[in-house]
């Protein structure tokens, strides 16, 4: 294969094959010098992408229609041509992150596992994680399509997909299931129908979307999830077609405000419409935002709250203890030179209790254990609840296989 060099008339590379581990080969370095491999490490935001299995999930689209349009999208155009909407992007530096162009050739046994199953095992084996939760890719800006019933009739076909044909194959593997939130009683449907699915440790929200997560319509949705005692999560994005984001003319502005300001926006309406209070069972977590904007949010509500707190007549404490009762994940862990501003992100958070590791591989900005395991300002038994014993809590995810002597020690 062919990759771009950016000079091609003096220089061209070609590549014949991939091979994961060989990519990995520095984070399997680290985690023998870490000895990731004797503690538990969850990995709470892990990617695969869902459009190199299209040929799979078109079969399980339950309208004949929408199925039908799908097959001739996957026959004259680009792969998973539906997912595609709004995501205009650089996300391999033209090419220059070999994994986005060359992860179609790696080779997998022909043993009957999923392909996914076999490529997922290769990274988490060279990072020392025990067991991941995986999201789509594409589909993360599927909520921006101007046609609500694509995403309901996708989401269903890919969450059966996922649950049928990729979670079995694998123990190690589980996920949060995408909710259509377009449509809320579509979105409960899933919560109905694969709530207690092999591997389902929760539901997951796209945050890229203009539809209010305080709206009385997905209360229905807030209380089936916490009546089976499993999490929701926000995952966020980023959106080069809203119109604010317009205004930026580099990929790597959207790429850092977007993921942030999605989040941003969901977490303030949740906290000052009393969601928490209203769920109180319900455990939140807050997916690929980084954690700089947390101390910033909380500094900003609480201020606006001292002045104002008859508009939020359902807070019984500052907006930014609410913050504290709910979760984050680290990545892309911001690492400022004053390493200072990084522990006091930790302290405001509460991150012992609080942060949830997640590499967010196999995408660009992808971060390893190491980013916890290596920081000077917390002490082993923190390292350890961010690396894997809070998700492992909140989760409920069985390790006995991994670690059979784990004694289920987590943050309290």
């Amino acid at each position: 294969m062919e990759l771009p060099t950016g000079n091609e008339r003096y220089f061209r590379m070609s590549v014949e094959e991939f091979d994961t581990e060989k990519l990995m080969q520095n984070a399997a370095r680290q985690r023998d010098r870490r000895k990731f491999n004797e503690m538990l490490i969850i990995d709470v935001d892990a990617h695969h992408y869902e459009t190199e299995s299209m040929n799979e999930i078109v079969e399980f689209i339950e309208d004949p229609v929408l199925r039908q349009l799908a097959q001739s999208a996957q026959q004259i155009a680009h792969r998973g041509s539906m997912f595609t909407l709004g995501r205009v992007g650089y996300q391999d530096i033209g090419g220059r992150v070999t994994r986005y162009p060359l992860r179609g050739m790696e080779e997998t046994p022909s043993d009957g596992i999923h392909r996914d199953v076999h490529l997922s095992h290769r990274w988490m084996d060279a990072m020392g994680v025990d067991y991941a939760c995986v999201f789509p890719t594409p589909m993360l800006g599927l909520a921006m399509h101007p046609q609500a019933d694509v995403e309901v009739t996708l989401a269903r076909a890919y969450n059966r997909w996922l649950v049928e044909k990729i979670l079995p194959g694998s123990p190690r593997m589980k996920s949060m299931l995408y909710l259509p939130f377009n449509n809320p009683d579509a979105a409960l449907k899933i919560v109905e129908d694969f709530g207690d699915g092999e591997g389902v440790i929760g539901f997951m929200v796209t945050s890229v979307r203009h539809r209010p997560v305080h709206h009385n319509d997905y209360m229905k949705i807030y209380s089936a999830i916490e009546e089976l005692g499993l999490p929701i999560g926000f995952h966020s994005g980023f959106n080069w077609d809203d119109p604010m984001f317009r205004t930026c003319n580099r990929f790597l502005a959207v790429h850092a405000l977007g993921f942030t300001w999605y989040n941003v926006v969901h977490c303030t309406n949740w906290v000052l419409n009393g969601m928490n209070e209203r769920f109180p069972g319900l455990p939140v977590v807050w997916i690929e935002s980084g954690i700089s904007w947390v101390p910033f949010l909380m500094q900003r509500l609480d201020t606006q709250y001292r002045m104002r707190s008859s508009e939020c007549p359902m807070l019984k404490k500052l907006p930014s203890d609410y913050m504290r009762d709910m979760y984050y994940t680290t990545q892309p862990m911001e690492m400022p030179d004053d390493i200072g501003l990084l522990e006091a992100t930790f302290a405001a958070m509460n991150a012992e209790t609080q942060l949830l590791w997640a590499s967010d591989y196999p995408h660009w900005d992808m971060d390893i254990p190491s980013v916890i395991w290596d920081l000077p300002f917390i002490d082993q038994e923190a390292k350890r609840n961010i690396l894997g014993r809070t998700a492992q809590k909140i989760f409920n995810i069985d390790v006995s296989a991994r670690h059979p002597d784990y004694l289920g020690i987590a943050a309290e």
